[in-house]
């Protein structure tokens, strides 16, 4: 009985060892050359930049105030929602640094 034992447990173990490397990660689908920076597009759905994940793309676009014309920032970011007025400040506008986003939150790669 303890050697059938023995066998099931070094059986189970190779088994786990074999399953626990067919987790996928996620690879890039589509490459973008952002005017800011390069970035990616992943197979799950999420967007890659300076070796950082995030989980949405967001384009966001509006007039500066007392601008001529509209401005448009696309960030990648973990922030689901990014408003306008944060969006042009943390493009390097503001002078105080409580504006900008922290490269876990969020990073502009294309400014139009």
């Amino acid at each position: 009985m303890s050697f059938r034992r023995t066998v099931l447990i070094l059986l189970c173990i190779m088994l786990t060892v074999m399953f626990s490397g067919c987790v996928k990660k996620p690879s890039v689908k589509n490459t973008v050359e952002g005017n800011m920076k390069t970035y990616y597009e992943m197979t799950d759905e999420t967007w890659m930049c300076d070796d950082r994940i995030y989980k949405y793309r967001l384009e966001i676009s509006g007039r500066i105030p007392n601008a001529a014309v509209d401005s448009s920032y696309i960030y990648l970011s973990n922030i689901e929602e990014i408003t306008f007025e944060e969006a042009y400040k943390a493009s390097g506008i503001s002078s105080y640094s409580g504006d900008y986003f922290s490269p876990e939150k969020a990073v502009m790669v294309e400014m139009r």
